[in-house]
Protein backbone atom coordinates (compact mmCIF):
# COMPACT_ATOMS: atom_id res chain seq x y z
CA UNK A 1 0.00 0.00 0.00
CA UNK A 2 1.60 3.31 -1.07
CA UNK A 3 1.58 6.36 1.18
CA UNK A 4 -0.86 8.34 -0.95
CA UNK A 5 -3.41 5.51 -0.97
CA UNK A 6 -2.99 4.89 2.76
CA UNK A 7 -3.58 8.57 3.54
CA UNK A 8 -6.65 8.68 1.28
CA UNK A 9 -8.06 5.58 2.99
CA UNK A 10 -7.61 7.04 6.46
CA UNK A 11 -9.18 10.37 5.49
CA UNK A 12 -12.20 8.64 3.91
CA UNK A 13 -12.78 6.53 6.98
CA UNK A 14 -12.40 9.45 9.35
CA UNK A 15 -14.93 11.50 7.38
CA UNK A 16 -17.50 8.72 7.53
CA UNK A 17 -17.04 7.84 11.16
CA UNK A 18 -16.27 11.15 12.76
CA UNK A 19 -14.27 9.44 15.50
CA UNK A 20 -10.60 8.56 15.71
CA UNK A 21 -11.36 5.19 17.29
CA UNK A 22 -13.00 4.11 14.04
CA UNK A 23 -9.67 4.15 12.22
CA UNK A 24 -8.84 0.67 13.51
CA UNK A 25 -11.31 -0.68 10.95
CA UNK A 26 -9.24 0.92 8.20
CA UNK A 27 -5.92 -0.65 9.04
CA UNK A 28 -3.99 -2.30 6.19
CA UNK A 29 -4.59 -5.69 7.84
CA UNK A 30 -8.39 -5.37 7.70
CA UNK A 31 -10.36 -7.25 5.00
CA UNK A 32 -10.03 -5.48 1.65
CA UNK A 33 -13.43 -4.40 0.34
CA UNK A 34 -14.39 -2.37 -2.72
CA UNK A 35 -17.04 -0.66 -0.59
CA UNK A 36 -16.09 1.70 2.24
CA UNK A 37 -15.39 -0.38 5.33
CA UNK A 38 -17.25 1.21 8.24
CA UNK A 39 -16.94 -1.70 10.64
CA UNK A 40 -17.17 -0.39 14.20
CA UNK A 41 -19.03 2.81 13.31
CA UNK A 42 -21.09 4.21 16.18
CA UNK A 43 -24.11 5.15 14.07
CA UNK A 44 -26.80 3.43 11.95
CA UNK A 45 -27.10 0.61 14.47
CA UNK A 46 -30.72 -0.21 13.75
CA UNK A 47 -34.26 0.95 13.11
CA UNK A 48 -37.86 0.40 14.18
CA UNK A 49 -40.16 1.13 11.25
CA UNK A 50 -43.24 -0.22 9.51
CA UNK A 51 -42.86 -2.00 6.16
CA UNK A 52 -45.11 -1.71 3.12
CA UNK A 53 -47.21 -4.63 4.42
CA UNK A 54 -47.96 -2.79 7.65
CA UNK A 55 -45.65 -5.02 9.71
CA UNK A 56 -43.34 -3.55 12.34
CA UNK A 57 -39.71 -4.23 11.49
CA UNK A 58 -36.37 -3.95 13.25
CA UNK A 59 -32.90 -4.98 12.17
CA UNK A 60 -33.14 -8.04 14.43
CA UNK A 61 -35.82 -9.48 12.14
CA UNK A 62 -33.12 -10.20 9.59
CA UNK A 63 -30.56 -12.03 11.72
CA UNK A 64 -28.69 -14.54 9.58
CA UNK A 65 -28.97 -12.41 6.45
CA UNK A 66 -26.88 -9.74 4.82
CA UNK A 67 -28.99 -6.56 4.84
CA UNK A 68 -28.56 -3.97 2.10
CA UNK A 69 -30.34 -0.72 3.00
CA UNK A 70 -30.98 2.12 0.55
CA UNK A 71 -32.71 5.49 1.06
CA UNK A 72 -34.74 6.77 -1.89
CA UNK A 73 -38.20 7.47 -3.28
CA UNK A 74 -40.43 5.94 -5.95
CA UNK A 75 -40.60 8.99 -8.24
CA UNK A 76 -36.82 9.26 -8.42
CA UNK A 77 -35.99 9.32 -12.16
CA UNK A 78 -32.70 7.45 -12.24
CA UNK A 79 -30.57 6.90 -9.12
CA UNK A 80 -33.17 4.94 -7.14
CA UNK A 81 -34.37 2.51 -9.82
CA UNK A 82 -30.78 1.96 -10.93
CA UNK A 83 -29.69 1.21 -7.36
CA UNK A 84 -32.57 -1.20 -6.79
CA UNK A 85 -31.92 -2.98 -10.08
CA UNK A 86 -28.28 -3.38 -9.06
CA UNK A 87 -29.35 -4.73 -5.67
CA UNK A 88 -31.52 -7.33 -7.42
CA UNK A 89 -28.61 -8.18 -9.72
CA UNK A 90 -26.31 -8.64 -6.71
CA UNK A 91 -28.78 -11.12 -5.25
CA UNK A 92 -28.98 -12.97 -8.58
CA UNK A 93 -25.20 -13.15 -9.02
CA UNK A 94 -24.84 -14.67 -5.54
CA UNK A 95 -26.72 -17.76 -6.73
CA UNK A 96 -27.84 -19.92 -3.83
CA UNK A 97 -26.40 -17.38 -1.39
CA UNK A 98 -28.81 -14.81 -2.78
CA UNK A 99 -31.41 -16.20 -0.37
CA UNK A 100 -29.26 -14.71 2.40
CA UNK A 101 -29.68 -11.16 1.10
CA UNK A 102 -32.41 -8.85 2.39
CA UNK A 103 -32.93 -5.72 0.33
CA UNK A 104 -34.47 -2.78 2.19
CA UNK A 105 -35.68 0.49 0.69
CA UNK A 106 -36.41 3.40 3.05
CA UNK A 107 -38.52 6.11 1.48
CA UNK A 108 -37.44 9.72 1.98
CA UNK A 109 -40.78 10.82 0.52
CA UNK A 110 -43.42 9.39 2.89
CA UNK A 111 -45.95 12.03 1.81
CA UNK A 112 -46.25 10.48 -1.67
CA UNK A 113 -44.86 6.96 -1.17
CA UNK A 114 -47.87 5.12 0.19
CA UNK A 115 -47.60 1.42 1.21
CA UNK A 116 -49.45 0.04 -1.84
CA UNK A 117 -47.24 2.07 -4.16
CA UNK A 118 -44.10 0.89 -2.38
CA UNK A 119 -45.23 -2.72 -2.50
CA UNK A 120 -45.65 -2.48 -6.26
CA UNK A 121 -42.31 -0.70 -6.56
CA UNK A 122 -40.48 -3.43 -4.65
CA UNK A 123 -42.14 -6.16 -6.72
CA UNK A 124 -40.65 -4.58 -9.84
CA UNK A 125 -37.17 -5.43 -8.55
CA UNK A 126 -37.49 -8.45 -6.24
CA UNK A 127 -40.51 -9.82 -4.42
CA UNK A 128 -38.49 -10.36 -1.24
CA UNK A 129 -37.33 -6.74 -0.97
CA UNK A 130 -39.07 -4.61 1.65
CA UNK A 131 -39.84 -0.91 1.73
CA UNK A 132 -39.93 0.85 5.08
CA UNK A 133 -42.31 3.77 5.59
CA UNK A 134 -41.25 6.24 8.28
CA UNK A 135 -43.38 9.12 9.49
CA UNK A 136 -41.85 12.54 8.75
CA UNK A 137 -40.65 12.67 12.35
CA UNK A 138 -39.15 9.18 12.18
CA UNK A 139 -37.45 10.02 8.90
CA UNK A 140 -35.79 13.12 10.36
CA UNK A 141 -34.44 11.12 13.31
CA UNK A 142 -33.38 8.20 11.12
CA UNK A 143 -31.56 10.44 8.63
CA UNK A 144 -29.64 12.03 11.49
CA UNK A 145 -28.70 8.65 12.93
CA UNK A 146 -27.70 7.24 9.54
CA UNK A 147 -25.90 10.41 8.39
CA UNK A 148 -28.20 10.51 5.37
CA UNK A 149 -29.01 13.72 3.52
CA UNK A 150 -32.42 14.43 2.00
CA UNK A 151 -34.11 17.63 0.89
CA UNK A 152 -37.31 18.48 -0.95
CA UNK A 153 -36.75 20.42 -4.18
CA UNK A 154 -39.84 22.28 -5.34
CA UNK A 155 -41.18 21.66 -8.84
CA UNK A 156 -43.59 23.57 -11.10
CA UNK A 157 -46.58 22.24 -9.11
CA UNK A 158 -46.99 21.36 -5.43
CA UNK A 159 -46.92 17.61 -6.18
CA UNK A 160 -44.17 17.54 -8.81
CA UNK A 161 -41.27 18.12 -6.46
CA UNK A 162 -38.15 15.97 -6.38
CA UNK A 163 -35.99 14.82 -3.48
CA UNK A 164 -32.25 15.27 -3.26
CA UNK A 165 -30.80 12.45 -1.18
CA UNK A 166 -27.74 10.42 -0.34
CA UNK A 167 -27.00 7.73 -2.93
CA UNK A 168 -25.42 4.52 -1.70
CA UNK A 169 -26.32 1.53 0.44
CA UNK A 170 -25.49 0.43 3.96
CA UNK A 171 -24.56 -3.23 4.34
CA UNK A 172 -25.02 -5.17 7.59
CA UNK A 173 -23.49 -8.59 8.17
CA UNK A 174 -25.43 -11.67 9.27
CA UNK A 175 -25.18 -10.67 12.95
CA UNK A 176 -26.72 -7.25 12.34
CA UNK A 177 -23.46 -5.31 12.58
CA UNK A 178 -22.88 -2.39 10.23
CA UNK A 179 -19.97 -3.22 7.94
CA UNK A 180 -19.97 -1.39 4.60
CA UNK A 181 -21.19 1.60 2.65
CA UNK A 182 -21.42 0.92 -1.08
CA UNK A 183 -21.07 3.91 -3.36
CA UNK A 184 -23.66 4.61 -6.04
CA UNK A 185 -22.51 3.21 -9.38
CA UNK A 186 -20.34 0.40 -7.97
CA UNK A 187 -20.46 -2.58 -10.30
CA UNK A 188 -22.63 -5.38 -8.86
CA UNK A 189 -19.82 -7.90 -9.34
CA UNK A 190 -17.59 -5.92 -6.98
CA UNK A 191 -20.27 -5.72 -4.30
CA UNK A 192 -20.88 -9.45 -4.70
CA UNK A 193 -17.20 -10.05 -3.91
CA UNK A 194 -17.52 -7.91 -0.77
CA UNK A 195 -20.63 -9.78 0.35
CA UNK A 196 -18.97 -13.13 -0.20
CA UNK A 197 -16.26 -12.02 2.22
CA UNK A 198 -18.89 -11.18 4.81
CA UNK A 199 -20.61 -14.52 4.29
CA UNK A 200 -17.29 -16.33 4.60
CA UNK A 201 -16.68 -14.60 7.93
CA UNK A 202 -20.08 -15.84 9.11
CA UNK A 203 -19.47 -19.48 8.20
Amino acid sequence: MNKRYALKLLVTCAMLAGTSSFLVACSPNAPQFTAIDITGADYAKGFALTDHNGQARTLKDFQGKIVMMFFGYTQCPDVCPTSMLEMAEIKRLLGADGARIQGIFVTVDPARDQPDMLKEYMAAFDSTFLALVPTPEQLAALAKDYKVYYKKVDGPTPTSYTMDHTAGSYVYDTTGKLRLFTRYGTKPELTVADIRQLLAQAS
